[in-house]
């Protein structure tokens, strides 16, 4: 009988960069760093235009799901750019 073991490496989520973030984290921190009008720029739904809530965008998202992958991303493409202007020599 082979008996198999299971690392964290081997499982799906141990390479996802947003496993263990909740939506609501990830919306408040690009709301943090873009404001609204420039989340309303980058992504183009009414939620982050007209009269914009954590709330009302968390509804829309989680219904959503092109939205939601454009929101994870943008969010991926902020930590990137925040963690590449924190290395010494990184962008103004």
């Amino acid at each position: 009988m082979t008996t198999t073991t299971t690392t964290t490496t081997d499982t799906p989520q141990a390479r996802n960069p947003l496993h263990g973030l909740t939506l609501e984290r990830i919306v408040t921190e690009l709301v943090a760093h873009y404001g609204w009008p420039g989340l309303g720029e980058r992504i183009v739904a009414r939620c982050f235009t007209h009269d914009p809530s954590i709330g009302s965008s968390l509804k829309f998202l989680r219904k959503t799901p092109w939205a939601r992958e454009k929101v994870e991303s943008l969010y991926l493409f902020m930590q990137r750019e925040q963690r590449r202007a924190a290395r010494p020599g990184g962008a103004p």
